[in-house]
């Protein structure tokens, strides 16, 4: 494992020449798709719990498909099913953005992650006290207010949790990437395999990686919900 270690380092953490490989990549890929994610779930969730059906509705199909089918499939329908429409050989835009299998695996990511993110927002925002809404409108606030000041600061400290829980489920996700060739760990990891054929070494280099990329996430998101939750805990009289 210290030969392998020794020669690859640089493949599994950074670089394999000019191009970024290994953890850049799996740490790029994560909080790429994280970060859309959230910001495509916020507004998603709000919809979802909305008492509209012609609001909710078309919500809860795409978090239902999307939830229901496996990531690996997604991955390839953006990978290579997309790009064999006729449709999308039409457009420059989408046939250069299709071609690149870093902007397939984001974006296949991406959905997934928004799809997960905002049914746990969306069960968050039905969980709010009616009597904080109540107060907020007692108050004179408007809709959109009572959700920028109210419902979603307290829907999404609840959902904290289950959210950090979904973050660790997507860094094991990354590791589909390699399918679509993007270096990520694994893809090194098996290219490092097929070169030395010394597979448990290999793979136990990726699974430490993988377990400190997560014990780091636990940590944060741990000191995050002592932060934001610390208001439920019992206070010392």
């Amino acid at each position: 494992m210290i030969d392998i270690v020794r020669e690859y380092w640089q493949n599994y953490l950074f670089t394999d020449g000019y191009r970024f490989t290994g953890l850049a990549i799996t740490l790029w890929l994560l909080v790429a798709s994280i970060g859309l994610g959230f910001c495509l779930a916020v507004p998603l969730a709000v919809a979802r719990a909305s008492d509209n059906r012609f609001i909710s509705t078309p919500v809860r199909i795409y978090t239902y498909v999307f939830r229901g089918t496996p990531l690996y499939v997604q991955l390839l329908l953006c990978y290579t099913g997309l790009y064999s429409l006729q449709v999308v050989h039409a457009h420059a835009l989408l046939d250069e953005f299709f071609r690149n299998a870093m902007n397939c695996t984001l974006l296949a990511f991406t959905l997934n992650e928004c799809a997960y993110t905002t049914e746990i927002f969306a069960g968050a925002i039905r969980a709010t006290a009616h009597g904080e809404v109540e107060a907020g409108a007692a108050y004179g606030m408007s809709r959109f207010t009572l959700y920028r000041k109210i419902i979603l600061p307290s829907a999404l400290r609840r959902a904290l949790p289950n959210y950090s829980n979904e973050v660790i489920l997507m860094l094991h996700a990354t590791t589909l990437a390699f399918t679509a060739t993007v270096p990520d760990i694994l893809k090194v990891t098996r290219d490092v395999n097929s070169a030395t054929y010394q597979s448990f070494q290999a793979f136990g280099i990726a699974a430490l990686l993988y377990a400190g990329i997560a014990f780091a996430l636990v940590f944060a998101f741990r000191k995050l919900e002592a932060h934001l939750l610390a208001f439920l805990k019992p206070q010392a009289r």
